[in-house]
């Protein structure tokens, strides 16, 4: 009887494999674009709504916190500063790819799992073709691409969100909130959070294409597949972005 620690280590090996015959794939002709941009349009640009909706409230609510927070120390008219800080380094990339890793991976999950138990992806390797190609590598290329450019979308928008709250609570002017913004983030500040975002949108395919294509068990398998893509890529998510802070604060600072 193998043990969970067996079949953990099983799952990560597995993953890496996937992980370099998809990176084979992406450099080997032929290039079809066609699948890719369908999967951009499905899986990124559908998820603008969710990120939008994210952003705005949680720039207002950390805006609101930061103001509040500060009023008693004399220092609220600094937060926009801080408000700019929080959203472009850690709330847009992390909580964009929660959710809309949530959104993708359960996606991928039971796509590929449907194929998986009727025996589709066994009928494309007797075709001669490689699911790797046809079905993996343009999932997690338009997850890598997709999610930093909504990851700049939910920046903007949590900024302005947050902007919206402080102006109201401490009075400040739009112009002034701006300046902090401009005074406050740098080039590397960008870097950080949208670094961080292709590395989430990487994990988030792979992993939902992983679960996907080793769906057993019928209808049943492909309910407690999705259920287990979405999990695990959030905890990949989470855990990944303490290193990649890590990572990116000993090398950029």
């Amino acid at each position: 009887m193998r043990s969970p620690i067996t079949d953990s280590l099983g799952h990560v090996g597995g993953v890496a494999l996937l992980t370099w015959r998809t990176l084979l794939a992406f450099f080997r002709p032929p290039w079809e674009f066609r699948p890719l941009i369908y999967q951009l349009d499905h899986q990124a640009l559908g998820s603008w709504s969710i990120t939008m909706l994210t952003a705005i409230f949680s720039g207002m609510v950390i805006a609101l916190q930061f103001a509040t927070g500060l009023e008693p120390y004399g220092g609220s008219m600094y937060t926009g500063k801080l408000v700019a800080l929080a959203t472009i380094r850690e709330l847009g990339p992390v909580l964009t790819a929660l959710l809309v890793g949530g959104r993708v991976a359960a996606g991928f999950a039971s796509e590929l799992g449907s194929m998986a138990v009727t025996e589709q992806i066994d009928a494309i390797r007797a075709l001669g073709a490689d699911p790797i190609k046809k079905l993996v590598a343009p999932r997690v290329l338009a997850c890598i691409i997709g999610l930093p450019l909504l990851t700049m979308l939910a920046d903007i928008i949590g900024c302005l969100g947050g902007m919206v709250v402080t102006v109201a609570e401490v009075g400040i002017t739009p112009r002034f909130f701006y300046q902090q913004v401009l005074d406050t983030i740098l080039p590397v500040d960008l870097w950080h959070g949208l670094g961080k975002s292709v590395f989430f949108g990487f994990f988030m395919g792979i992993i939902g294409c992983y679960v996907g294509m080793h769906t057993t068990g019928g209808t049943e398998g492909v309910g407690q597949s999705t259920t287990r893509a979405v999990v695990t890529s959030a905890v990949t998510i989470l855990v990944s972005d303490y290193l990649l802070t890590q990572l990116f604060l000993k090398l950029y600072g």
